[in-house]
């Protein structure tokens, strides 16, 4: 007779009570978990590193680039030694400061052979292209001054005047446009207007060539006339002391 098999123990009552989740395990370490939530989410952080490591190689690569690109413009105004370089150099880098430095070399250069029309329009250019940098006033002189020599004084006197009236310009540069002013005053024998002038630069820079210059113009002129007496202001009388 066989003996049947014995049946398998059974756990002891309350086990199941006992039973947590290994998660929440006090046996679980710091680094378990650490490990488990990068096994969930490797391919999601590999993929951030990788974003982030293209994003800084990009924008290093468009610095250089752009380094590279300024180099380029300056090795290429450098370059343009002849009023056609020149030329060549606003057309190709118009948007650019340099390329209001060219203008300027080319308005000199046609203020000095006489072409005065041509001069003022591209001191014109070169104000617009350098406008808010410091050689923009030298820019609008130039203009100012080549449309004197055109015949245009009605034109330069206002830009004249802006610039001699700005205290935030170089006292050289007011010192020139009040200058400029002043002698357009003696041309037209306003005697009032030169002395005006005159005082103006003494204000801005006393010990400048251009206030020297307008003081020995002004002596050209007779000197200003006194202010006439108020209407129904009594005569002067004359007191005459005894013995005289």
């Amino acid at each position: 007779m066989t003996t049947p098999a014995s049946p398998a123990p059974n756990p002891p009552a309350g086990d199941d009570r006992n039973l947590v989740a290994a998660a929440t395990s006090p046996a679980v370490t710091f680094e378990d978990r650490v490990r488990a939530f990068w096994s969930g989410n490797r391919n999601v952080i590999t993929g951030l590193c990788v974003g982030v490591a293209l994003a800084i190689v990009a924008k290093g690569g468009w610095d250089y680039l752009q380094g590279q690109q300024e180099t380029g413009v300056v090795e290429a105004y450098a370059a343009a030694d002849s009023s056609a370089k020149l030329k060549a150099f606003t057309v190709a880098h118009a948007a650019h400061p340099l390329a209001g430095v060219a203008q300027l070399r080319l308005a000199d250069e046609a203020y000095q052979a006489g072409k005065a029309a041509d001069a003022a329009a591209l001191y014109q250019q070169a104000a617009t292209t350098l406008k808010g940098d410091p050689l923009a006033a030298r820019a609008r002189m130039g203009r100012a001054v080549a449309q004197l020599a055109a015949g245009q004084a009605a034109e330069a006197s206002p830009a004249l005047k802006a610039l001699a009236d700005d205290s935030t310009q170089l006292k050289a540069v007011r010192a020139e446009a009040a200058y400029h002013l002043a002698s357009l005053a003696v041309e037209a024998k306003n005697a009032d207007e030169a002395q005006r002038l005159v005082d103006q630069l003494m204000q801005i820079d006393v010990s400048s060539p251009w206030t020297q210059q307008a003081m020995m113009l002004r002596a050209s002129l007779p000197a200003t006339t006194a202010p006439a007496a108020p209407a129904g202001a009594a005569p002067a009388v004359e007191v005459k002391l005894p013995g005289k």
